[in-house]
């Protein structure tokens, strides 16, 4: 019997979070496994009026290409990728792993080789969307694989995930727009500030915001969201920060990562597991090793890690920070190949002051909004 919640859900993104015209041209892509949704958003794109183009990847084939592929072709791009990366009005990304940890002994260095010839895609990516040319968003299938990195069952999986991003069944639509309006009064108060100063556990660190513009994350980018963020100066940032959740990427688990920042650039860098793989993703390239993001997560429906990106950086009473690619539109300059979210909890003690002003203190915020 099929989950009504996969309908309800592929009609708040199709309607919502990307607005789906008449004469979009959408691709959707994503893993087997999501076939219910994916099918879901193929039908509610089609009603919209809208294009689309299914891109359906086999699971396995990732870990097929980094095991054969030469040097050539893991540096390849192919030309459809490129095509709709420059040229789509809507991008729909489904996650539906059925192995999140089936990279892990591959090694770095080919890891950083492929991405390092995406990095024109990440560029056109990010400028295509600070320019409102692409809309786009991505959304995560809930699958076995991910259910046993939360250490949930399948079913209690499946009602984090829908509950995170249809927190009012009868009228989801309805909750993001109050949800946005609620935080759009975060990003006018943040307006202006020229500096922020984080604290908690083994984490000391300044970083500047002057002249640069928060983002209201309601719904739009991601589904489930949550979070106000900004593109830090990018030399600006002095201090050390502690991760306390893992940092995951590129299906590896870092886990207990310290970061030493000197004039915005991370100086010094440790892991209590898999070190070796941050350290050779810091050195993808030129901006690899500055910070492209600064967040706060701000989730009424995610108060625990559960190893999905997606859900840990929205995390009520964290924040994080993505070393690599910033998003222009915050003023961000910093491009890099590499987009890494790092979460930490700040509920036990932590504090984020603007302007000698304290905006958050033990994982809320300490302003009325």
């Amino acid at each position: 019997m099929a989950d009504p919640r996969v309908e309800k859900l592929a009609d708040v993104i199709v309607s919502y979070s990307v607005a789906v015209r008449p004469g979009d041209k959408v691709v959707i892509e994503g893993e087997s496994l999501a076939e219910p949704l994916l099918k879901a958003l193929y039908i509610r794109v089609l009603q919209a009026g809208g294009h689309p183009m299914m891109r359906v990847g086999l699971p396995g084939t990732e870990d097929l290409l980094f095991k054969y592929a030469s040097d050539e072709q893991l540096q390849h791009v192919p030309e459809p990728l490129k095509m709709t990366t420059e040229t789509y009005d809507v991008r729909i990304a489904v996650g539906g792993a059925d192995n999140t940890r089936s990279l892990t002994n591959v090694d770095p260095a080919r890891m950083v080789l492929h991405q390092q010839a995406r990095s024109e895609l990440m560029r056109i990516f990010m400028r295509r969307s600070a320019a409102g040319e692409l809309r786009w968003t991505y959304v995560v299938f809930p699958t076995n694989a991910y259910a046993q990195d939360a250490e949930m069952s399948l079913g209690d999986y499946e009602d984090f995930v829908y509950g995170a991003c249809l927190p009012d069944m009868n009228d989801p639509v309805g909750y993001w727009r109050r949800f946005s309006e609620r935080q759009q009064k975060i990003v006018d108060w943040l307006k202006g500030k020229e500096r922020l100063h984080v604290k908690g556990p083994e984490t000391d660190l300044r970083v500047g915001i002057a002249g640069r513009s928060f983002i209201n994350c309601d719904g739009h980018y991601n589904m489930p969201d949550g979070e106000v963020f900004t593109g830090p100066v990018e030399d600006s940032i002095e201090g050390h920060a502690f991760f306390s959740y893992p940092a995951i990427y590129g299906g590896r688990e870092v886990i207990g990562v310290r970061l030493w920042f000197e004039k915005g650039r991370v100086v010094k860098a440790t892991a209590e597991k898999n070190q070796d793989f941050l350290l050779k993703t810091l050195d993808t390239d030129q901006g690899s090793r500055f910070v492209g993001e600064f967040a706060i997560g701000t989730s009424e429906g995610i108060t625990r890690s559960t190893k999905e990106i997606l859900f840990d950086e929205k995390i009520n009473g964290s924040f994080h920070m993505a070393l690599g690619a910033g998003y222009p539109e915050t003023g961000s300059k910093n491009e890099s190949a590499v987009h890494w979210d790092m979460v930490s909890d700040l509920r036990q003690g932590g504090q984020i002051w603007a302007d000698d002003q304290l905006l958050y203190e033990d994982g809320k915020f300490a302003i009325e909004f």
